[in-house]
């Protein structure tokens, strides 16, 4: 089938090299000229396991292509994706400028029937929107042409995103129109072989899953974050807690480690827009609001742990940071942990030398040259002429580092922990006085 894509960003993308992948023919349509270009140079924008050889690989063998041209996109694709941004607005809830500005376009140019699918993560009504707007704009030129608007939310997860999009949980198609539906599994067939992933609703329930979905995730990890902070008060250790309710196979292990706070471009957003979507609707999501207070307090856990050690005083300190993405296998720093500690520790008159195995080019663009920054090479180079260590992200490689190492190279022999990836005796035994979330306190004064 002939597919169009607006958008090359993180969804768009996978998408698009998975789709062609599969034998579909891909356009990818942006408005970044010099993203088009590298894309066909072979220079991905993001690092995502598996994407780059995908990308490259179809791109040479002629099933995607990249370009700025929108009607030239809109001609090629019988579906048209919509995978654009949707940043939140000044108030949490989502921008939808950029995807109905795609509606427009859209309807600017074509020519036949168009399927429009949202991939976008959208609120609840936007489909409705992204209809008017073409209602409005094929009026406008006094054409008298049919379309579909479908909603089909994404669930991919950074660092799995190529699995996920190739080997799908569910497919969610939101439409009440029989004739999209047929089109939609002609598409999606070669990812629905073993047993039907397709799960057909109503436009709106479609819409409301995506935010569902992670809102629910996100509830997961903000819990057990303020079980951490009870497990703390009451002396209880939290990885057994979490060992324990998560053999309950009504809860299971998934989204119940405890840490320094969630990141990353979607659930903080996402719970965000739907509890202001919720507020605007007259109705008050106290759980979605509670879910975003707790992690927003929860990003700031480590600073505490480390001001109240040094009783405040952290100037001329320099800190080594493990961990500089949202979570380990991607290049992303939104909302990210580290971002929070990196700054309040500069404003505290810290100093910080850096690693992460992939964010280290994105840490550049955001912080630029500062003299409280430095971007080390290893994990090891951060380490010397440091005071202390503080990991952010559970990275493999800083699953089973050289402690001995460790605590030569530190001034102090203390570990920051955001990830619970050690076990407090073992930090003992090497010496290490060690703070990790609702473990207690340094594991010298249990």
């Amino acid at each position: 089938m002939k597919v169009t894509v607006f958008g090359i960003g993180y969804v768009g993308l996978v998408q698009a090299a998975v789709m062609a992948e599969v034998g579909h023919d891909v356009v990818c349509v942006d408005v970044d000229q010099n993203k088009v270009d590298r894309l066909k140079e072979g220079h991905i924008p993001i690092y995502e396991p598996g994407l780059t050889p995908l990308v490259t690989s179809n791109y040479e063998a002629g099933r995607v292509d990249f370009t700025t041209d929108a009607a030239y996109g809109i001609e090629h694709g019988e579906v048209i994706f919509i995978a654009v941004g949707t940043p939140p607005d000044e108030d949490g809830s989502a921008d939808l400028k950029y995807v109905l500005a795609v509606a427009e376009t859209v309807a600017d140019h074509m020519q036949s029937h168009k399927i429009i699918i949202n991939k976008s993560t959208v609120p609840v009504g936007t489909a409705d929107k992204v209809s008017a707007k073409v209602a409005e704009t094929l009026a406008k030129h006094n054409k008298s042409l049919t379309y579909d608007v479908v909603s089909n939310p994404e669930f991919l997860k950074e660092g799995a995103a190529v699995n996920d999009c190739m080997r799908p949980d569910r497919i969610i198609l939101g439409t009440d129109s029989e004739s999209a539906e047929k089109k939609l599994r002609e598409l999606y067939s070669p990812f629905n072989r073993n047993h039907d992933k397709i799960i057909v609703m109503d436009i709106r329930s479609a819409e409301l899953t995506k935010y569902a979905a992670n809102c629910m995730l996100a509830t997961k990890i903000s819990f057990m974050n303020e079980m951490s902070n009870l497990a703390e008060v009451f002396g209880a250790d939290i990885e057994n807690v979490r060992r324990g309710i998560g053999s309950d196979p009504r809860i299971g292990y998934q989204f119940i480690y405890p840490g320094c706070g969630y990141g990353g471009s979607c659930f903080p957003k996402d719970v965000q827009a739907l509890a202001r979507s919720a507020s605007q609707a007259g109705y008050t999501a106290q759980i979605l609001e509670s879910v975003e207070a707790v992690n927003y307090k929860q990003k700031e856990k480590l600073f505490s742990y480390i001001s109240r050690h040094f009783s405040g005083d952290l100037k001329g300190k320099t800190v080594a940071l493990w961990g500089l993405s949202f979570k380990p296998n991607t290049d992303d720093m939104r909302e990210s942990s580290s971002r929070v500690l990196m700054e309040a520790l500069w404003e505290a008159g810290a100093k910080v030398k850096a690693y992460d195995p992939e964010a280290m080019e994105e840490t550049q663009r955001i912080y630029g040259s500062r003299d409280e920054l430095s971007l080390m090479g290893t994990k090891e180079a951060a380490l010397e002429g440091a005071d202390f260590l503080v990991i952010c992200t559970e990275w493999q490689a800083f699953r089973a580092p050289d402690f001995e190492l460790i605590k030569e190279k530190l001034t102090y022999p203390l570990l920051f922990d955001g990830r619970n990836l050690f076990e407090p005796k073992l930090m003992m035994e090497y010496g290490l006085h060690y703070y990790a979330i609702g473990r207690g306190l340094s594991v010298k004064e249990q």
